[in-house]
């Protein structure tokens, strides 16, 4: 089995309604400006849970500096509140990308053009928090998740954030137990065979651990992580040698980055003719996205370690 082809394994104006609404003075108006603004305020924390952030009122435009967040707001219903999203920001595809709005190159300015009432962020590049508090503007600090609970958690946290700790709720379940499923029916195919695998994050044999938010959805299938055995871990993330992959000789490999000649490129190298996923042709290779992110789509990239597992078990 191969798997050649990237798979793509982390607001509308409400705002302006409301405004005309407010400015009605009719009894009617009042109402719809009630409902916006009904179970706040309310208190998340964030930051690793090293903050707290009160929200007054339901946020109606906000930006997202953060991929996985973009997603994760459109995914709990919170799509129509964004108002603006970064660069990198290409799920979904009704997502206000900004090519002009940088996470890694944040302005307080390109930020504030949007007059956000909320900026969610991942990353704090260049202490941007706390130049957007100077100018009063609420930050959800959101860092990148180390477990699938970090995931469910930061999804509530949203919800709660945002007026949909409900849908919030229920999506952290279905997510749950997709993983689940997808988990429990790979093993049942897989059966009792010792799977180990290579996850290459880029040409440069950087790789990752079991101890990673990717690694623990590989966990869920039960495969043997080459990487687990390296000396140096570097975070979960350590840089391997050739000798030492062709040493381990993983039942399966797994490319997130790279074109369309990427596989070709890994067969090529010296000795890597000899690996039982080579030799095989147990190569697959995923789109980046879907292992680097912590969001909703991670039941994507859970789908298709599922399927090169399976196919993998099958010659082994």
């Amino acid at each position: 089995m191969r798997t050649r082809t990237a798979l793509s394994v982390p607001i509308a104006a409400l705002a302006a309604a409301l405004t005309l609404s407010a400015c009605g003075g009719g009894g009617q108006d009042a109402e719809p400006e009630q409902k916006a603004t009904e179970g706040f305020p309310v208190t998340v924390e964030h930051a690793g849970g090293e903050q707290q952030l009160k929200i007054d009122a339901k946020p109606e435009r906000i930006v997202s500096l953060s991929a996985t967040a973009t997603e994760m707001l459109f995914d709990i219903g919170a799509g129509e509140q964004v108002e603006a999203a970064d660069q990198t920001s290409n799920f979904p595809e009704e997502a206000p990308t900004e090519k002009d709005l940088s996470a890694f190159t944040p302005s307080v300015e390109a930020i504030t053009e949007f007059e956000p009432d909320l900026v969610v962020l991942s990353d704090d590049m260049d202490g941007i928090a706390a130049k957007l508090k100077k100018v009063k503007t609420p930050v959800l600090h959101l860092p990148a998740a180390t477990t699938l609970d970090d995931t469910y958690e930061q999804m509530r946290t949203l919800g709660a954030a945002t007026g949909h700790a409900d849908e919030a709720e229920k999506r952290t379940g279905e997510i749950e137990e997709r993983l689940t499923e997808i988990a429990d029916d790979a093993k049942k195919e897989i059966g009792g065979e010792k799977l180990s695998y290579y996850h290459e994050l880029d040409d440069q044999m950087f790789s990752i651990t079991s101890k990673t938010y990717a690694g623990e959805v590989y966990g869920l299938f039960g495969l043997t992580n080459i990487a687990d055995e390296a000396k140096e871990q570097a975070g979960g993330y350590p840089q391997l040698s050739a000798e030492f992959i062709v040493e381990q000789d993983p039942d399966l490999i797994v490319l997130s980055e790279g074109g369309d000649k990427a596989v070709e490129e890994l067969e090529g190298r010296p000795a890597f003719d000899t690996i039982g996923a080579v030799e095989n042709d147990e190569i697959a290779q995923i789109d980046g996205d879907l292992s680097s992110r912590w969001g909703p789509r991670v039941v994507d990239f859970a789908e298709q370690v599922s399927e090169a597992a399976v196919a993998a078990a099958e010659k082994n």
